[in-house]
C-alpha cells in the first residue's frame, strides 16, 4: 500500500499543529530584600559565601529566581503558601537566579542568599 507524499505531509503538519506546545521555563519573581542601606546583594557563581561575585543589587531589585534552591526547596512549590511562611522557607539558604549582570542580553544563572530575598509585592 502506498500513501501519497501530500497526503503524508498533511498528517505530519496536522500532528504538529495539534501536539501541545512545549512549556517554557518560569520564574519566580522576588526581590531583593532586608540588604543595608549602603550594601548590595551579591549574586554568587555558585552557592556559597566564598564564590566569586558576578553582580550585585539594592534593595527592591526585582529578581528572576529559577525556583531552584539547596536543602529541596522549590519556589515554585511554596508559592501558594503566605509570604512570611514563604520567607522562612528560604531564609537559610541559597536559591538560583536568572540575571544578566551587564545588561547587554548575555544572561546566566547565579546564586543568592535566602535571607535576602522576598516574594515581589
Amino acid at each position: 500500500m502506498t500513501i501519497s507524499r501530500s497526503f503524508f505531509a498533511s498528517v505530519v503538519v496536522a500532528a504538529t499543529l495539534c501536539a501541545p506546545a512545549a512549556q517554557a521555563s518560569s520564574f519566580a519573581a522576588w526581590e531583593v530584600a532586608n540588604v543595608a542601606w549602603d550594601d548590595v546583594l551579591n549574586v554568587r557563581a555558585w552557592p556559597s559565601a566564598k564564590s566569586a561575585i558576578r553582580a550585585g543589587y539594592p534593595n527592591g531589585t526585582p529578581l528572576s529566581m529559577t525556583g531552584r534552591c539547596m536543602n529541596g526547596v522549590d519556589l515554585k512549590n511554596i508559592a501558594v503558601l503566605p509570604q512570611d511562611e514563604q520567607v522562612q522557607m528560604v531564609r537559610y539558604t541559597w536559591c538560583e537566579v536568572w540575571h544578566d549582570p551587564s545588561n547587554t542580553g548575555d544572561w546566566q544563572t547565579g546564586w543568592v542568599y535566602g535571607r535576602y530575598i522576598q516574594p515581589q509585592q
